[in-house]
């Protein structure tokens, strides 16, 4: 599949001006107006905004004012994330003509760093689902088999960056929702520690488990973005004050001293034999990079009230007043934490402050863990679309393994590991202590330096 040359690449030959922002730009919009038909990637295409932007970056750059490693590079963001004066939608009838008067904090951000934003990209209605397949824009389709899914709920952040038509994205993970469409579309993407990026002007699914983070085709260009947008946000209070580490720099200091766990039990349980066989190849390749591989072994929390009484209270108002406006999965989905009492979800959410202090423990012993990311490839749309009541038991099959880092808050990254023998990507899960996605990042481009699975 031809993708675009690396942020990493490409940001030097920007400041030298031997490359245009305008010229990355135009060719974006060429390929989203070409590939979005099929892939239906983006709900909202901002070209000529795009254009203006780029205009503005390669003027700054030709003064000398340089941004960054982002200044000129266009980029996507998921279309429940606020921008000023361009409407925000959730992929869902209910805020379809919704306009935003601010950005995002994390729009703010990259804009500081002189991104070019092309527009907004597809998801699962409101970000409650696996699959993308439940939209009020229509099915998002996997760029590598059109006749897969994209998986989700960032769908149509993932199949942007992995066909091309945008540098990388802006995503938002709740169980896996930035991890799982990676790993199925074949791309990058990480999920940072909970509090690391501000979720201020993120419609949200779960304030208490949801994360923003980016996609990309490459390690180096998702460190990139997350060194842009990662940072405290005294507005924001789930926001944490914690010092930000250089991510960039911190890709080349090796991965000989570290440790890594691999908890078999749940995460390696009925694995799809091609995903089993490509994650016993990726783990000899890892052995040779760190010092010890050894199994490790915790219980996984499996419990989802927490974030069912939190979507409910989000959106109770509105199913109230004009349930016809959701999908009706959507509506579904949303009414399951309806009768969630305050005790019960008290209690509950009592317990997942108590897993996210237990996952220190994780770490007593290893540096990081490593796990298959999906326990399948993407499945066809028509396998999904057939039986409307096996839709979110197969969701949850694809974010088994992706949400329990959700709720113990740790950082963790999907990055291409093989392609079945029908060319559908497989992704590998690298995840780290609180705060540590350094490592995280570092064991992802060592691995993805020995393999060259990489999109790019």
């Amino acid at each position: 599949m031809p993708i675009l040359d690396s942020i990493v690449d490409l940001a030097p030959r920007l400041r030298r001006k031997e490359v245009s922002p305008l010229e990355l730009a135009r060719a974006c919009l060429d390929r989203i107006e070409k590939l979005n038909p099929t892939l239906n990637a983006f709900i909202t295409v901002t070209a000529e905004s795009a254009l203006a932007e780029a205009r503005a970056a390669e003027i700054e750059i030709g003064r000398g004012e340089w941004r960054g490693p982002l200044h000129g590079i266009p980029l996507a963001l998921k279309d429940l994330i606020d921008t000023a004066g361009t409407r925000t939608t959730a992929a869902s009838a209910l805020y379809q003509n919704r306009v935003p008067a601010e950005d995002a904090d994390v729009v703010r951000r990259l804009r500081q760093a002189g991104a070019v934003v092309l527009g907004k990209n597809n998801l699962h209605e409101f970000a409650y689902g696996g699959s993308s397949l439940v939209s009020f824009f229509g099915d998002v389709h996997n760029p590598w088999n059109a006749a897969h899914i994209a998986g989700g709920s960032s769908g149509g952040s993932a199949a942007a960056v992995a066909a091309g038509l945008c540098y990388a994205a802006i995503g938002t993970d709740t169980a896996g929702s930035i991890r799982e469409p990676a790993a199925l579309c074949g791309c990058v993407g990480i999920k940072p520690t909970y509090g690391r990026v501000s979720g201020r002007g993120v419609v949200p699914l779960s304030w208490s488990l949801d994360h923003v983070g980016p996609l990309a085709a490459t390690v180096g260009d998702a460190a990139v973005v997350l060194q842009a947008i990662a940072g405290y946000d005294s507005v924001d209070v789930c926001s944490a004050n914690v010092p930000v580490y250089d991510y960039v720099s911190a890709l080349w200091d090796g991965t000989k001293s570290l440790r890594v766990g691999i908890p078999r039990a749940h995460f390696y349980d009925d694995l799809d034999p091609e995903v089993r066989t490509a994650m016993e190849k990726a783990l000899a390749v890892i052995g040779t990079l760190v010092v010890d591989v050894v199994d490790v072994q915790f219980d996984v929390p499996t419990d989802r009230t927490v974030q069912a009484a939190e979507s409910y209270a989000y959106h109770a108002e509105n199913v109230a007043r004009t349930p016809e406006s959701y999908q009706p999965e959507t509506l579904r989905r949303i009414r399951s934490g309806e009768n969630i009492s305050a005790t019960e979800f008290i209690q509950r959410r009592r317990e997942l402050d108590r897993e996210r202090r237990r996952a220190h423990d994780f770490f007593a012993d290893v540096d990081l863990l490593v796990t298959p990311t999906m326990p399948i490839p993407a499945p066809a749309i028509t396998d999904l679309k057939k039986d409307p009541a096996a839709l979110r038991p197969a969701e949850l099959i694809l974010l088994r393994n992706t949400r329990p880092f959700n709720v113990w808050g740790l950082p963790a990254v999907s990055v291409p590991c093989g392609f079945t023998k029908s060319g559908l990507p497989i992704g590998l899960q690298i995840a780290g202590a609180h705060w540590r996605e350094d490592l995280v990042l570092g064991l992802a481009y060592a691995y993805e330096s020995a393999v060259n699975f990489s999109a790019i």
